[in-house]
């Protein structure tokens, strides 16, 4: 059965008349309000600050940005001007260049000025990790994110799937799960397919909020042996040196997920066609480039729409796969490396 995908949630707002913003994102100044550790490698924080009531809130995988302390602390050099912020950032020297890390929301409380960010911890090696391991109620930040007054799309919004889609395929490492749950949440109820996520530890499972017809699994790498492979993956340096290495667990499962979906076809008759012939897939070397690609809306009917999103090197392998190996439609594919091992996020 097809099923199209509802509208994003929206939240009521406080009914404060401003003039309308001139770009669709914006800097906002919090302070962390609660803390609450979730899961081994996961924590909530949640964010109280004076503008936050003209926070938007476009729901699914929306993306946001962490504007952490520069390394000669705090925010005296960040450019706000939300015209040419991003160029200034770029020149500043490094030292004291403001870090930015990617974050989903997953909830905005525009009436109580507060927003919910989930949070993966993977020891110091990072800045964003670094703050979260020492951060506490009181403590500042500055959030980039969607200015409701804007009038117009604010963008940050990769899930767009076709029209008319019979089956789901979400999967991802630790760092797409947030961006997973908020999809999940926001699917209507007659959807059907597979979610899989790959988590440091068994205890890192959580219940999900998605329609009864999707299956959702946990993929617990600190079950695997110490480097265990099989993906061509890199050694994972969030671990610690033990666990198997990111994709390990994630990679054949979701080969077998779309596997099973393309080969059971289409709940219904007159099914469409989903071309199964080995597509050309040009190369992307994901040590020096960004592997991101997006489909726009597609308005023909498909057997699968893929998301799938983590570390650049396991989705490459998934992506290969499925467009070149199994001959699902590019279109109704988005292929997102979030993160690379051994390289940092510019």
């Amino acid at each position: 059965m097809s099923s199209t995908v509802t509208t994003p949630r929206t939240s009521s707002r406080p009914g404060v008349a401003r003039a309308a913003a001139r770009k669709p994102w914006r800097f906002f100044d919090v302070t962390v309000v609660r803390v609450e550790q979730l899961t081994p490698s996961f924590v909530r924080f949640t964010f109280t600050g004076p503008e936050l009531d003209r926070f938007a809130d476009p729901g699914l995988d929306v993306r946001i940005k962490f504007v952490l302390p520069a390394p000669d602390g705090g925010y005296a050099h960040l450019v706000r001007d939300p015209d040419d912020w991003y160029a200034a950032w770029r020149a500043q020297p490094e030292e004291r260049r403001n870090p930015l890390r990617t974050y989903t929301t997953v909830a905005v409380r525009p009436e109580l000025r507060e927003v919910d960010v989930d949070v993966v911890l993977h020891g110091d090696a990072g800045p964003a990790s670094r703050w979260a391991l020492t951060a506490q109620v009181g403590t500042p930040l500055v959030l980039l994110g969607p200015d409701a007054t804007f009038d117009g799309p604010v963008g940050g919004l990769e899930f767009r799937p076709p029209a008319r889609a019979h089956a789901l395929l979400l999967a991802g490492d630790e760092t797409a799960l947030p961006a997973i749950a908020a999809i999940c949440e926001d699917l209507p109820a007659d959807a059907w397919g597979e979610v899989h996520v790959e988590v440091p530890h068994a205890d890192d499972a959580r219940e999900l909020v998605a329609p009864p017809g999707v299956q959702v699994t946990f993929l617990a790498r600190d079950g695997m042996p110490a480097g265990a492979a099989g993906t061509g993956q890199h050694g994972d340096p969030h671990e610690g040196g033990h666990g198997a290495a990111h994709g390990t667990l994630l990679v054949p499962a979701v080969k077998a997920a779309a596997e099973r979906i393309l080969d059971a076809g289409v709940l219904g008759a007159d099914p469409p066609v989903q071309c199964r012939t080995a597509a050309g897939l040009e190369d992307v070397d994901v040590d020096t480039s960004i592997l991101w690609e997006v489909p726009g809306l597609l308005e023909e009917e498909t057997v699968l729409y893929a998301w799938l999103a983590g570390e650049a090197g396991a989705i490459k392998t998934l992506r290969r796969h499925l467009v070149a190996e199994l001959g699902v439609d590019r279109r109704a594919v988005a292929f997102m490396g979030y993160w690379r091992v051994g390289r940092a996020e510019s």
